[in-house]
């Protein structure tokens, strides 16, 4: 049996809030990621910070002076937020290039815009996997891909999560995925088998099980892969020297174009032998190996 068992790796290159709030930068990330780093597709945020955050959160001064772009957090994020009409633009862009566009959603507001645009998928971070609100209203009102994270979250959250979408009859529209939240995670923090655990719970109940990694190197994604997690997301910048918070915890464009190369070899290594002895063998065997004295 020589068929490949494993799905394709799909890699999503989250380029989050690492533009610094400027669109040519963010165009510029997606036309790495496209043409250099050869992802399937890339993926932005977007926070109502009006309706996500309190008054206080809002007028309080970013915990990391350094990343901030703003006097407040508040004003911080304001700046790196796009608008829905340059997301769309974003979006064009994708499709322009042939990489498929997708955003994490925050709060209902903003999942009503990004819906809108008809992304083939939308992202829920693991901090709002427990807005039910904001699930319903996407379980109702959008048909796309329902990709959600699980960082910070108990096994019965997750439990609960995904009866809530067998009762909405849109698990098999969701992926779901192995999570550490932390910036960067260090490597006996990832948890790697945590994959197989919701692949013996939920493989039959979901689309399928992803990983979103916050670690350092690529190494620990093709494990990730290996162990049954086909859909694979990463941080990804520019320079992770850059301002900001995330950049750190980022692959630069050649990390990001590595991971997709070992990503693909592994997926094409995963194989049965087709035959015994295979003809790339046979010369070596006639070459090498000797006669059988019982034949």
């Amino acid at each position: 049996m020589n068929k490949n068992q494993y799905k394709k790796p799909f890699v999503i290159a989250e380029i989050g809030c690492n533009h610094k709030g400027d669109i040519e930068i963010a165009k510029e990330l997606i036309k790495i990621a496209k043409i250099f780093c050869n992802v399937d597709a890339v993926k932005f945020q977007k926070r109502n910070n009006k309706e996500l955050l309190t008054d206080e959160q809002y007028n309080h001064p970013h915990p990391n002076p350094s990343n901030s772009y703003g006097e407040t957090y508040g004003l911080h994020r304001e700046f790196l937020e796009f608008t829905v009409q340059q997301h769309a633009e974003l979006k064009q862009y994708c499709e322009q290039i042939g990489v498929i566009y997708s955003t994490s959603v925050w709060d209902v507001t903003s999942a009503k815009e990004i819906a809108s645009l008809q992304p083939s998928f939308i992202k829920i971070p693991s901090a709002c996997n427990n807005n039910f609100e904001m699930l319903e209203w996407l379980c109702d009102n959008y048909m796309g891909e329902i990709h959600i994270s699980t960082g910070m979250t108990t096994k019965e959250e997750i439990e609960r999560l995904v009866q809530f979408f067998m009762e909405k009859k849109r698990n098999k529209d969701v992926v779901l995925y192995n999570c550490t939240s932390g910036y960067p995670v260090p490597f006996e923090d990832v948890c790697l088998l945590d994959i197989v655990l919701l692949l013996e719970n939920y493989k039959d109940k979901v689309k399928h099980i992803g990983f979103s990694g916050h670690h350092l190197g690529i190494a620990v994604d093709v494990a990730a892969f290996t162990l049954g997690a086909p859909i694979i997301e990463r941080h990804y910048t520019i320079d992770r020297t850059w301002k900001g918070t995330d950049h750190a915890a980022s692959l630069e464009p050649m990390g990001l174009r590595k991971l997709t190369r070992d990503l693909n070899a592994v997926h094409n290594a995963l194989t049965y032998k087709s035959e015994d002895i295979l003809p790339i063998e046979k010369i070596q065997r006639a070459k090498f190996k000797k006669r059988n004295i019982f034949e």
